[in-house]
Protein backbone atom coordinates (compact mmCIF):
# COMPACT_ATOMS: atom_id res chain seq x y z
CA UNK A 1 0.00 0.00 0.00
CA UNK A 2 1.18 3.53 -1.07
CA UNK A 3 1.56 6.22 1.95
CA UNK A 4 -0.46 9.12 1.41
CA UNK A 5 0.90 12.50 2.39
CA UNK A 6 0.09 15.26 5.40
CA UNK A 7 0.06 18.29 5.72
CA UNK A 8 3.18 20.17 7.83
CA UNK A 9 1.44 22.59 9.39
CA UNK A 10 3.47 25.00 11.73
CA UNK A 11 2.44 23.55 15.53
CA UNK A 12 3.29 20.10 16.17
CA UNK A 13 -0.06 19.69 17.46
CA UNK A 14 -1.52 20.23 14.02
CA UNK A 15 0.94 17.48 12.73
CA UNK A 16 0.21 15.17 15.44
CA UNK A 17 -3.79 15.64 14.40
CA UNK A 18 -3.01 15.64 10.70
CA UNK A 19 -1.22 12.04 10.55
CA UNK A 20 -3.37 10.58 12.97
CA UNK A 21 -6.26 11.47 11.11
CA UNK A 22 -4.39 10.34 7.71
CA UNK A 23 -3.84 6.79 9.01
CA UNK A 24 -7.30 6.32 10.26
CA UNK A 25 -8.95 7.60 6.80
CA UNK A 26 -6.23 5.46 5.38
CA UNK A 27 -7.00 2.36 7.66
CA UNK A 28 -11.06 2.22 7.37
CA UNK A 29 -11.12 3.81 3.99
CA UNK A 30 -14.30 2.40 3.20
CA UNK A 31 -16.23 2.58 6.60
CA UNK A 32 -14.94 6.34 6.73
CA UNK A 33 -16.40 7.04 3.59
CA UNK A 34 -19.47 4.70 4.70
CA UNK A 35 -20.32 6.13 7.88
CA UNK A 36 -20.10 9.91 6.93
CA UNK A 37 -20.89 10.63 2.88
CA UNK A 38 -23.45 7.28 2.70
CA UNK A 39 -24.64 8.61 -0.93
CA UNK A 40 -20.98 8.48 -2.21
CA UNK A 41 -20.71 5.16 -0.76
CA UNK A 42 -22.52 2.98 -3.49
CA UNK A 43 -20.73 4.44 -6.22
CA UNK A 44 -17.39 3.37 -5.36
CA UNK A 45 -15.80 0.05 -6.08
CA UNK A 46 -13.65 -0.13 -2.77
CA UNK A 47 -11.65 -3.38 -4.42
CA UNK A 48 -9.70 -1.00 -5.78
CA UNK A 49 -8.08 1.77 -3.89
CA UNK A 50 -4.90 2.92 -3.99
CA UNK A 51 -3.69 6.27 -2.37
CA UNK A 52 -1.65 7.93 -4.12
CA UNK A 53 2.00 9.03 -3.53
CA UNK A 54 3.12 12.11 -2.25
CA UNK A 55 1.28 15.50 -3.56
CA UNK A 56 3.48 18.79 -2.60
CA UNK A 57 1.56 21.88 -2.85
CA UNK A 58 3.85 24.87 -3.29
CA UNK A 59 2.00 28.21 -2.23
CA UNK A 60 4.30 30.92 -4.00
CA UNK A 61 1.93 33.94 -2.55
CA UNK A 62 2.73 32.65 1.46
CA UNK A 63 6.66 31.24 0.43
CA UNK A 64 5.21 28.01 1.94
CA UNK A 65 5.25 24.09 0.72
CA UNK A 66 2.20 22.12 1.85
CA UNK A 67 1.41 18.50 1.86
CA UNK A 68 -2.02 16.76 0.25
CA UNK A 69 -3.75 15.38 3.12
CA UNK A 70 -5.11 11.64 1.76
CA UNK A 71 -5.25 11.18 -2.00
CA UNK A 72 -7.23 7.83 -2.97
CA UNK A 73 -7.82 6.65 -6.34
CA UNK A 74 -10.95 4.56 -7.21
CA UNK A 75 -12.80 2.79 -9.56
CA UNK A 76 -16.61 3.78 -9.85
CA UNK A 77 -18.84 0.89 -9.86
CA UNK A 78 -21.07 0.27 -13.20
CA UNK A 79 -18.80 2.74 -15.18
CA UNK A 80 -14.99 2.19 -16.20
CA UNK A 81 -13.87 5.76 -14.79
CA UNK A 82 -11.41 6.47 -12.43
CA UNK A 83 -12.73 8.76 -9.93
CA UNK A 84 -9.71 10.88 -7.07
CA UNK A 85 -11.07 11.28 -3.69
CA UNK A 86 -9.31 14.26 -2.16
CA UNK A 87 -9.37 14.27 1.79
CA UNK A 88 -8.11 17.01 3.92
CA UNK A 89 -8.42 17.24 7.64
CA UNK A 90 -8.51 20.81 9.52
CA UNK A 91 -7.87 21.15 13.36
CA UNK A 92 -7.64 24.57 13.48
CA UNK A 93 -10.69 27.52 11.90
CA UNK A 94 -9.10 29.14 8.61
CA UNK A 95 -10.87 31.99 7.15
CA UNK A 96 -9.52 31.19 4.15
CA UNK A 97 -10.08 27.25 4.11
CA UNK A 98 -12.43 26.90 1.11
CA UNK A 99 -9.90 28.78 -0.89
CA UNK A 100 -7.14 26.57 0.14
CA UNK A 101 -9.58 23.56 -1.19
CA UNK A 102 -10.15 24.78 -4.16
CA UNK A 103 -6.09 25.68 -4.85
CA UNK A 104 -5.39 21.93 -3.73
CA UNK A 105 -8.25 20.93 -6.16
CA UNK A 106 -6.67 22.51 -9.16
CA UNK A 107 -3.50 21.56 -8.55
CA UNK A 108 -4.00 17.83 -8.20
CA UNK A 109 -6.41 18.17 -11.50
CA UNK A 110 -3.75 19.69 -13.27
CA UNK A 111 -1.30 17.39 -12.41
CA UNK A 112 -3.68 13.90 -13.14
CA UNK A 113 -6.45 15.62 -15.39
CA UNK A 114 -8.89 13.30 -13.15
CA UNK A 115 -12.52 13.89 -11.66
CA UNK A 116 -12.08 15.26 -7.88
CA UNK A 117 -14.45 14.88 -5.44
CA UNK A 118 -13.03 17.10 -2.36
CA UNK A 119 -13.68 16.27 1.26
CA UNK A 120 -12.94 18.45 4.47
CA UNK A 121 -12.86 16.71 7.61
CA UNK A 122 -13.42 19.70 10.42
CA UNK A 123 -12.27 18.84 14.23
CA UNK A 124 -12.86 22.04 15.69
CA UNK A 125 -15.26 23.59 18.03
CA UNK A 126 -17.07 26.19 16.30
CA UNK A 127 -20.65 27.19 16.48
CA UNK A 128 -20.70 28.61 12.93
CA UNK A 129 -21.84 26.36 10.01
CA UNK A 130 -18.70 26.39 7.98
CA UNK A 131 -18.73 27.52 4.36
CA UNK A 132 -18.90 24.38 1.57
CA UNK A 133 -17.90 26.74 -1.23
CA UNK A 134 -15.67 29.14 -2.88
CA UNK A 135 -16.57 31.60 -6.02
CA UNK A 136 -15.24 34.01 -8.07
CA UNK A 137 -17.30 36.53 -9.36
CA UNK A 138 -17.12 39.75 -11.97
CA UNK A 139 -18.92 42.61 -12.01
CA UNK A 140 -21.03 40.81 -15.07
CA UNK A 141 -20.35 37.03 -14.67
CA UNK A 142 -19.86 34.18 -11.66
CA UNK A 143 -16.73 32.77 -12.97
CA UNK A 144 -16.27 29.67 -10.85
CA UNK A 145 -18.49 28.43 -7.83
CA UNK A 146 -16.24 25.24 -5.98
CA UNK A 147 -18.00 23.28 -3.89
CA UNK A 148 -16.44 20.35 -1.25
CA UNK A 149 -18.54 17.59 0.66
CA UNK A 150 -17.68 18.31 4.31
CA UNK A 151 -17.59 16.74 8.09
CA UNK A 152 -18.14 18.90 11.08
CA UNK A 153 -17.16 16.45 13.41
CA UNK A 154 -18.28 18.68 16.60
CA UNK A 155 -21.62 19.34 14.74
CA UNK A 156 -22.45 15.26 15.01
CA UNK A 157 -24.45 13.22 17.73
CA UNK A 158 -22.21 10.82 18.96
CA UNK A 159 -25.25 8.62 19.83
CA UNK A 160 -26.57 8.55 16.47
CA UNK A 161 -23.28 5.98 16.05
CA UNK A 162 -23.32 3.55 19.25
CA UNK A 163 -25.26 1.09 17.55
CA UNK A 164 -23.26 0.67 14.51
CA UNK A 165 -19.92 -1.73 14.04
CA UNK A 166 -18.09 1.30 12.12
CA UNK A 167 -14.47 1.38 13.55
CA UNK A 168 -14.06 5.07 11.94
CA UNK A 169 -17.11 6.29 13.65
CA UNK A 170 -16.09 4.87 16.66
CA UNK A 171 -12.99 6.49 16.61
CA UNK A 172 -14.57 9.74 15.67
CA UNK A 173 -16.68 9.65 18.81
CA UNK A 174 -13.41 11.20 20.78
CA UNK A 175 -14.13 14.57 18.33
CA UNK A 176 -18.14 14.53 18.17
CA UNK A 177 -20.78 16.93 19.75
CA UNK A 178 -20.82 15.56 23.40
CA UNK A 179 -21.19 17.52 26.53
CA UNK A 180 -18.97 17.52 29.39
CA UNK A 181 -20.95 15.40 31.99
CA UNK A 182 -21.02 12.49 28.93
CA UNK A 183 -17.47 12.17 28.47
CA UNK A 184 -17.53 8.45 30.55
CA UNK A 185 -20.43 7.69 28.26
CA UNK A 186 -18.64 7.98 25.62
CA UNK A 187 -15.87 6.28 26.48
CA UNK A 188 -17.78 3.00 27.64
CA UNK A 189 -19.58 3.47 24.78
CA UNK A 190 -16.75 3.25 22.48
CA UNK A 191 -15.14 0.36 24.21
CA UNK A 192 -18.66 -1.72 23.99
CA UNK A 193 -18.64 -0.70 20.34
CA UNK A 194 -14.89 -2.03 19.08
CA UNK A 195 -15.72 -5.12 20.80
CA UNK A 196 -18.28 -5.70 18.14
CA UNK A 197 -15.93 -5.32 15.74
CA UNK A 198 -14.26 -8.01 13.80
CA UNK A 199 -10.56 -6.40 13.46
CA UNK A 200 -7.29 -7.07 14.13
CA UNK A 201 -5.69 -6.60 17.44
CA UNK A 202 -3.14 -3.81 15.73
CA UNK A 203 -6.40 -2.05 14.44
CA UNK A 204 -7.80 -2.22 17.95
CA UNK A 205 -4.72 -0.75 19.43
CA UNK A 206 -4.83 1.93 17.08
CA UNK A 207 -8.63 2.90 17.46
CA UNK A 208 -8.30 2.86 21.33
CA UNK A 209 -4.84 4.95 20.75
CA UNK A 210 -6.83 7.43 18.27
CA UNK A 211 -9.64 7.78 20.58
CA UNK A 212 -7.35 8.52 23.86
CA UNK A 213 -6.07 11.29 22.11
CA UNK A 214 -8.84 13.20 21.72
CA UNK A 215 -11.08 11.78 24.55
CA UNK A 216 -8.47 11.21 28.11
CA UNK A 217 -10.52 10.58 31.18
CA UNK A 218 -9.06 11.86 34.69
CA UNK A 219 -9.03 9.31 37.54
CA UNK A 220 -12.24 9.73 39.43
CA UNK A 221 -14.42 9.66 35.08
CA UNK A 222 -11.76 6.84 35.11
CA UNK A 223 -13.95 5.11 38.68
CA UNK A 224 -16.98 6.18 37.02
CA UNK A 225 -16.92 4.20 33.94
CA UNK A 226 -15.62 1.08 35.94
CA UNK A 227 -18.89 1.64 37.78
CA UNK A 228 -20.64 1.47 34.68
CA UNK A 229 -19.25 -1.34 33.19
CA UNK A 230 -20.26 -3.44 36.49
CA UNK A 231 -23.74 -2.74 35.54
CA UNK A 232 -23.46 -3.79 31.69
CA UNK A 233 -25.67 -7.58 31.06
CA UNK A 234 -23.12 -9.72 32.12
CA UNK A 235 -22.30 -10.86 28.27
CA UNK A 236 -21.10 -8.06 27.24
CA UNK A 237 -19.44 -6.71 30.39
CA UNK A 238 -17.42 -9.62 29.91
CA UNK A 239 -16.49 -8.86 26.26
CA UNK A 240 -15.66 -5.57 27.65
CA UNK A 241 -13.08 -6.85 30.10
CA UNK A 242 -11.67 -9.31 27.76
CA UNK A 243 -10.18 -5.83 25.46
CA UNK A 244 -6.23 -6.10 25.67
CA UNK A 245 -5.21 -6.24 29.18
CA UNK A 246 -2.75 -2.49 28.53
CA UNK A 247 -5.92 -1.00 27.87
CA UNK A 248 -7.14 -0.81 31.64
CA UNK A 249 -3.23 -1.54 32.93
CA UNK A 250 -2.03 1.76 31.10
CA UNK A 251 -4.16 3.80 33.49
CA UNK A 252 -2.00 2.18 36.45
CA UNK A 253 1.34 2.51 34.41
CA UNK A 254 0.51 6.12 34.10
CA UNK A 255 -0.34 6.63 37.37
CA UNK A 256 3.26 4.84 38.85
CA UNK A 257 5.10 7.18 36.08
CA UNK A 258 3.17 10.36 37.83
CA UNK A 259 3.61 9.30 40.98
CA UNK A 260 7.71 9.00 39.86
CA UNK A 261 7.91 12.04 38.31
CA UNK A 262 6.41 14.16 41.37
CA UNK A 263 8.97 12.11 43.72
CA UNK A 264 11.55 13.07 41.51
CA UNK A 265 10.24 17.03 41.32
CA UNK A 266 9.88 16.92 45.39
CA UNK A 267 13.43 15.84 45.33
CA UNK A 268 14.87 18.31 43.54
CA UNK A 269 12.50 20.93 45.36
CA UNK A 270 14.37 19.71 48.22
CA UNK A 271 17.85 19.93 47.13
CA UNK A 272 17.43 23.43 45.35
CA UNK A 273 16.27 24.39 48.93
CA UNK A 274 19.84 23.11 49.88
CA UNK A 275 21.85 25.13 47.29
CA UNK A 276 19.82 27.74 48.13
CA UNK A 277 21.32 28.05 51.59
CA UNK A 278 24.72 27.46 50.72
CA UNK A 279 24.90 30.74 48.35
CA UNK A 280 25.17 28.56 45.10
CA UNK A 281 23.61 30.73 41.76
CA UNK A 282 20.17 30.25 40.25
CA UNK A 283 21.69 28.89 37.35
CA UNK A 284 24.09 26.62 38.45
CA UNK A 285 21.17 25.34 40.85
CA UNK A 286 18.89 24.89 37.71
CA UNK A 287 21.72 22.56 35.70
CA UNK A 288 21.68 20.38 38.62
CA UNK A 289 18.30 20.31 39.46
CA UNK A 290 16.32 20.58 36.22
CA UNK A 291 14.31 22.95 37.70
CA UNK A 292 13.52 26.53 36.20
CA UNK A 293 15.04 29.78 37.12
CA UNK A 294 11.95 31.02 37.99
CA UNK A 295 11.20 27.87 40.02
CA UNK A 296 14.57 28.38 42.04
CA UNK A 297 14.05 32.07 42.59
CA UNK A 298 9.95 31.30 43.61
CA UNK A 299 11.75 28.95 45.97
CA UNK A 300 14.61 31.18 47.39
CA UNK A 301 11.74 34.06 47.90
CA UNK A 302 9.80 31.87 49.82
Amino acid sequence: MFTAPVIFEEKADYMKHDRLTKKLIQEFFEEFIEGFFPDLHPYIDFTNVTFLEQEVYLDYIEGSKKEIDVLAEVKLHYEDKILHIHTEAQSTHEANFPERMFLYFSYLYAKHRKPIQPIAVLSYNRSQEEPTQFKINTPTQEVLQFNFLQLQLRKKNWKEYIQSDNPAAAALLSQMGYEEHERVQVKLEFLRMITRMKINPVQMEFLYGYFETYLKLNKKEGEQMMEKMENLPEEEKEMVMQLPNSYFERGKQEGIEEGIEKGIKKRNRELALKLITRGMSTSDIAEITDLSEAEIKKLASE
